[in-house]
């Protein structure tokens, strides 16, 4: 159904100078392929390894805080279960890493490290910069990134609000970026707007939750408008922002 919904938007599209191949090729060649690849099953193993986990670590938490689990204290295997991003979100932003080829990423909101790891095992090459609030969970990542080796990870503790603005202001330019850090209007608009100084026109952000809360919604809207913004994927969990200037300004639902 969403094929045809596509290839609709690709011929409606073309007919008033407005057509998007590139995101047609998006959809077909990376949003919706399937496959396994060998880079998988060792952070497959590991998550099923920490939905067991009943170790407990002391949380803090500078952002929204969980719908389902807002105790201090709280064990590995309800992280795991409830803040990391399922197998099927992760498998995609392994597939989109490979796609765009990153050199350097930026990922907004470590928790245990499982999707930081699919993004270490898509662009080995590349250099991966992670922020986590909490200590206690940054040093369990940190543990998974040395199992699984992961070397071109570096793990950026504290609070956002204060690591954020140097780590951007100390390097050239960010070619990825995936924000899951602080579910909250405010926040999300101010790291996107200071990511937004080292974006280019191949660069990829990548939204978590945009329709988790109305002020998810809210800031969802507001990056959309962003005149720097030329095209945005919303894909219900997730939203994909790119700045090609060549781009006529278009927004997509992509709906499974």
């Amino acid at each position: 159904m969403i094929n045809a919904f596509l290839r609709y938007l690709f011929r409606a599209g073309n007919a008033h100078g407005l057509h998007s191949p590139f995101v047609f090729e998006l959809y077909t060649n990376v949003i919706r392929a399937k496959g396994t690849e060998p880079e998988f099953a060792d952070i497959e193993s590991l998550r099923k390894r920490l939905l067991g986990d009943r170790r407990k670590i002391r949380i803090q938490d500078f952002g929204a805080g969980s719908k389902i689990n807002n105790n201090r204290e709280r064990e590995l295997r309800d992280i795991a279960r409830n803040s990391e991003k399922p197998r099927r979100l992760a498998r995609l932003m392994f597939r989109l890493v490979r796609c765009f080829s990153p050199t350097t990423i930026f990922d907004l909101g470590t928790s245990l490290g499982l999707t930081t790891l699919y993004f270490a095992k898509a662009a080995p090459n590349a250099r991966i910069l992670t922020f986590e609030g909490c200590p206690e969970t940054a040093q369990v990542a940190r543990q998974h990134f040395q199992e699984l080796r992961c070397s071109n990870v570096e793990t950026v503790v504290g609070n956002l609000d204060e690591t954020l603005p140097p780590a951007v202001a100390a390097i050239d330019r960010i070619d990825f970026a995936f924000f899951d850090a602080n579910h909250r209007y405010e926040p999300t608009v101010r790291y996107f707007e200071t990511c937004l100084t080292k974006a280019h026109d191949d660069t990829l952000f990548i939204f978590d939750d945009i329709h988790w809360s109305p002020e998810m919604e809210k800031a969802w809207k507001y990056i959309q408008a962003h005149p720097k913004v030329k095209l945005t994927v919303d894909l219900f969990f997730i939203g994909l922002v790119f700045f090609r200037k060549a781009q006529p300004k278009q927004h997509f639902i992509l709906r499974g």
